[in-house]
């Protein structure tokens, strides 16, 4: 049988057939008329090459065939009248869903702990996948559905992308705790002087504090270009090599930061991205709400404890 030429409806029509055992009052619960039932009989002893039902004194008998699959058809339209309700309610400590993000490690390490400890209370069966998709791919995967959410800088202005800012924060340079040139702070010929790591996605490119030096024609020793912040900060912390980081990572990892000795790098932004056919799925905002309230919270307790340090 090929499902793709079969009207579902017709299983409705024949459970209330089965129910019923009269054409009349099977209409009248699925709201259509006797010679509606008829016809959607006919297309059903077509589809099946069956009877499916024989018209008696004590009204429409199943034959064997309908007795075989009408507790298969009832399962179908219990599961297919589930989801539809699942899709209009979100129950979060029923749901079993799993939901995909795109993001670096480094969102990675801000937001998955808090997260997973909010998951274990209010929705133990929600998974989540974590993985970092290709940002000129972005919109296609969250169009496409293979992809929830992106958490990412302000750079995707498609207009099917519905977007808000979860976080901000600040480039520092970074070193481990002990280094020789960690102090207060650093001029611009002592940065220049360090070797750094570059964090960077890409294989090649600029950062942000590259072009601002390359304005005041500068440039910086670059000796190691990586994709991933934990390994820079292991290699930080085993050698003099210094990095640009946001300063949430350099306190996260006990790192010694200082002010960035160019003045026009731009705030580290960090947004939250949805396809704009997701904006009113119960689920799809849910998890939204988790994201953008859980963010606040790491904003506001890392406030206050940058004001205790600064009192002590």
């Amino acid at each position: 049988m090929n499902l793709s030429k079969v009207d579902l409806n017709l299983f409705i029509v024949f459970d209330a057939i089965y129910t019923e055992a009269n054409l009349t009052r099977a209409g009248q619960i699925v709201g259509i008329t006797q010679p509606a039932v008829s016809n959607a009989l006919a297309r059903l002893r077509e589809t099946f090459n069956d009877p499916l039902f024989v018209r008696t004194a004590q009204g429409m008998v199943p034959t064997p065939m309908a007795q075989n699959i009408i507790g298969p058809v009832r399962n179908a339209l219990q599961l297919l009248r589930v989801s539809v309700q699942e899709s209009r309610t979100f129950t979060p400590n029923q749901a079993s869903k799993t939901y995909r993000i795109s993001m670096t490690d480094l969102i990675e390490s801000v937001i998955l702990p808090p997260l997973f400890q909010r998951l274990r209370r209010q929705a133990p069966n929600v998974l989540i996948e974590s993985f970092l998709a290709k940002r000129r791919e972005t919109t296609k995967e969250l169009a496409a559905g293979r992809l929830d959410f992106a958490v990412d800088a302000p750079l995707n202005t498609d207009t099917q992308v519905r977007h808000v800012k979860l976080m901000e924060d600040r480039y520092v340079c970074a070193m481990r705790q002990g280094h020789p040139l960690a102090k207060a702070k650093l001029n611009l010929d002592e940065y220049l002087s360090l070797t750094h790591i570059q964090i960077s996605s890409r294989r090649s490119g600029l950062g942000y504090i590259d072009l601002s030096l390359g304005k005041m024609g500068l440039q910086r020793k670059i000796a190691l270009r990586s994709q991933h912040y934990l390994m820079a900060s292991n290699v930080v912390q085993q050698t003099d090599m210094v990095v640009t980081v946001p300063e949430r990572f350099a306190r996260h990892h006990n790192l010694h930061f200082v002010e960035l000795p160019v003045s026009d790098v731009p705030k580290l932004e960090t947004h939250l991205y949805w396809h704009e056919s997701t904006d009113q799925d119960p689920a799809n905002r849910w998890m939204r709400e988790q994201l953008i309230e859980l963010c606040q919270q790491v904003a506001a307790r890392e406030a206050r404890e940058a004001q205790q340090q600064q009192q002590a």
